[in-house]
């Protein structure tokens, strides 16, 4: 009736099983499937693209940098309960035309051997910190974000007022046995971003 092949028809039902929205029962067909709409999807990453694109001159400053300790919030982050660890620890502001426009604090296991560079610390990746500085390669990210409030030091880095709106991004990196190798937390000023979400099936922008 429509004169197309039995290989296209397959094809083009493979494609949109893949995408999700239809789904096959073995003896009963193929059925389209309901729209996921309580998924929501962020970058928030995408600083220095974003920044770029609106012509902004992006910089980003290194506040801090030491070897630390494990205390209790980092080995409940990295699942351990090895006290010999080491962590590298460092802290930074992205800023946008000399605003700034993000505060964050990132955590990587400290490799004794490998040199400590202050060019590759002001890397906002901490994808590419964690490749950098460890023996170990990231095969995971889990992303949480909260709406919170600035504290004062969030609010006095950031040149807002405390109390002000902000996003709060937490990132896990793990390795290919599910463990946790960096942790950071990003606060971004909640008037100079924000967060979209789409509802349905969309496909990606070209």
């Amino acid at each position: 009736r429509f004169q197309i092949s039995r290989m296209t028809v397959r094809k083009a039902i493979g494609e949109l099983v893949a995408k999700g929205m239809v789904y096959t029962k073995q003896g009963k067909g193929t059925f389209v499937s309901a729209p996921k709409l309580d998924d929501v999807v962020f970058e928030l990453d995408a600083f220095i693209k974003g920044a770029e694109e609106r012509g902004l001159s992006f910089q980003t400053t290194l506040l801090e940098a030491k070897i630390v300790r494990a205390d209790a919030q980092l080995k409940a982050k990295f699942q351990t309960d090895d006290d010999s660890l080491r962590f590298l620890y460092f802290v930074m502001v992205l800023t946008a035309e000399g605003e700034p426009l993000a505060y964050e604090r990132k955590y990587t296991i400290y490799t004794k051997r490998k040199p400590i560079l202050e060019t590759e610390l002001q890397e906002p990746s901490l994808t590419k910190i964690v490749s950098q500085h460890t023996d170990q390669m990231p095969i995971s990210s889990k992303k949480v974000l909260q709406v919170s409030v600035a504290t004062e030091k969030e609010a006095a880095i950031l040149q807002i007022a405390p109390g002000a709106p902000v996003f709060v991004l937490e990132q896990t990196l793990y390795n290919s046995e599910g463990k946790p190798i960096g942790w950071s937390k990003s606060v971004y000023r909640g008037d100079r971003y924000q967060l979209t979400a789409y509802d349905g099936w969309h496909g990606e922008e070209e």
